[in-house]
């Protein structure tokens, strides 16, 4: 005999963002809890008996949105370290944190690497695994010359206690996403430019109060308190991405 289910959908406001869950009710579930999932995929899913409330269930979704939450979180991070290997068109390439599909072509002029809706299109007269390495490397290195000084003088610009925009140094690091020196100098990974803005934010912020505070005793994370409540999330998030975006 077939399963008699239920699917129906729910959306629950979560912060800034909007969670939305598929609820399967299920005659064989005769237990009165409900169970809740985050599929490989992200999609949130919720099984509870066949004549479970909807006031019961939704309540119980909203108990757990903090994990619900953090494991789409997770989920999304392994999703975006889906680099490319072979450097071949259909593979996954990451920039502030959004994933493109990588288009190799053929051209018989100069070699260039552009963005074309949800595309990261390689263009390369020789469409070898090194030459389109190269030319995405390069791209990338680019690209964080011009996004992190930008972000850097915004971000200096709303602290007070900055009274310049500091020294800054761009270049690949294998072991740390930027630095401070005892003279106010400061550097960053380039490859912070393939990670999501707020996780850039957290960096440019947390060097900038170095600036003020030279190590991280408890002044450091009281500023980092009061100007980023939610940094413990935002650098788990950052951490994640450590294959994506560290130098090897």
């Amino acid at each position: 005999m077939k399963e008699a289910q239920t699917s129906t959908r729910l959306v629950l406001p979560y912060g800034d963002s909007r969670i939305r869950c598929e609820v399967r009710r299920s005659k064989q579930r005769v237990k009165r809890s409900v169970a809740i999932h985050v599929e490989p995929d992200g999609r949130v899913v919720v099984d509870a008996p066949l004549q479970a409330a909807d006031p019961d269930i939704r309540l119980a979704i909203t108990r757990r949105l903090a994990w619900i939450h953090r494991r789409m979180v997770e989920v999304e991070n392994r999703q975006m370290v889906l680099t490319p290997r072979e450097y071949v068109s259909g593979e996954t390439a990451v920039y502030l944190g959004r994933r493109y599909r990588l288009k190799v072509v053929s051209t018989q002029g100069g070699n260039q690497v552009r963005l074309r809706g949800g595309y990261l299109e390689v263009a390369v007269s020789n469409r070898s695994p090194e030459t389109v390495r190269h030319e995405l490397e390069q791209w990338f290195q680019a690209r964080a010359k011009e996004f992190l000084p930008r972000r850097l003088a915004m971000m200096s610009e709303r602290l007070k206690w900055v009274k310049a925009i500091p020294p800054l140094s761009i270049r690949r690091m294998s072991r740390q996403w930027g630095s401070c020196s005892p003279q106010g100098r400061i550097a960053l990974n380039a490859g912070l430019v393939r990670v999501p803005r707020e996780c850039i934010d957290y960096v440019l912020l947390h060097e900038l109060i170095h600036l003020r505070e030279h190590n991280h005793g408890p002044a450091f994370y009281r500023i980092l308190d009061r100007h980023l409540p939610d940094w413990k999330r935002t650098k788990a998030r950052l951490d994640a991405l450590a294959d994506l975006a560290l130098a090897r």
